[in-house]
């Protein structure tokens, strides 16, 4: 007496489906490519995170705010681009907690954000409450607070970052910007530029580029890296915060 075995997932010797296992799909030739045609299935995004303007090339600049580690950044510049970071992080589910002592700047753009979700807050300088920061529910703390920033109550942590807006290179900015992952720096003086390119060993073409950034541009830099990104305002942005500038 023989014995006929089926293997595992295949058809039966009848041809039949097997209980359990359904009808055999369709035959068809394999979808391959070969390694040198690898690179034109390259989607066009950067990095995970907040889309804050284009670099010289056209290509997207990404800050990636919501991280598991304490993040840190300065930027020296106008209040209209921090306004444009808070709302973008907003957009992207962050909770954005505004430390300030001119809340009537941030007042209409805590009431446009979030659809009426609270998800924009302003706080006096000093006052801000624990936040709860978690992968779930990131958040950015924006430290609106003038030429002198006193120490935070929240620093940076998991899931919550800093940002401190500084209006002109003051005389805690070096220690700022030297404890900050991230330096922004948009159009300052020729001795301002000097001063930074000292702190962020910056190369000269780029030291005599920063007393010339036209509005919006801001040049981003660490230790490791540095890009300079153009904001682009959406129509919305536009309409709520007005054209780029970087006097306030």
């Amino acid at each position: 007496m023989s014995v006929t075995t089926v293997p595992t997932g295949g058809p039966s010797p009848s041809g039949k489906p097997r209980l359990g296992f359904g009808l055999i799909g369709p035959r068809r030739d394999r979808h391959a490519v070969s390694v040198d045609q690898l690179s034109v299935l390259a989607l066009p995004v950067g990095d995970d995170g907040v889309v804050i303007g284009v670099d010289a090339e056209g290509r997207p600049g990404v800050l990636g705010i919501n991280r598991p580690t304490p993040y840190d950044i300065t930027l020296i510049g106008g209040l209209w681009t921090a306004q444009v970071l808070a709302l973008r992080a907003a957009a992207t589910g962050a909770r954005v907690a505004v430390e300030t002592g001119r809340a009537p700047a941030w007042v209409g753009l805590a009431q446009a954000a979030g659809g009426g979700q609270p998800c924009i807050t302003l706080h006096e300088v000093g006052r801000v409450p624990p936040q709860g920061a978690s992968a779930g529910s990131p958040v950015l703390v924006v430290r609106d607070c003038g030429m002198r920033p006193p120490r935070g109550r929240v620093v940076a942590g998991p899931w919550q970052s800093v940002l401190t807006l500084l209006p002109y290179l003051s005389p805690v900015a070096p220690r700022l910007m030297e404890q900050a992952g991230l330096v922004g720096v948009q159009r300052v003086s020729p001795d301002e530029a000097a001063q930074i390119s000292r702190i962020m060993s910056l190369p000269r073409v780029e030291t005599d580029a920063l007393s010339t950034l036209a509005d919006g541009v801001t040049l981003w830099c660490n230790a490791r890296d540095r890009q300079f990104v153009m904001t682009q305002a959406t129509d919305a942005e536009t309409g709520l915060l007005g054209a780029a500038r970087r006097m306030d």
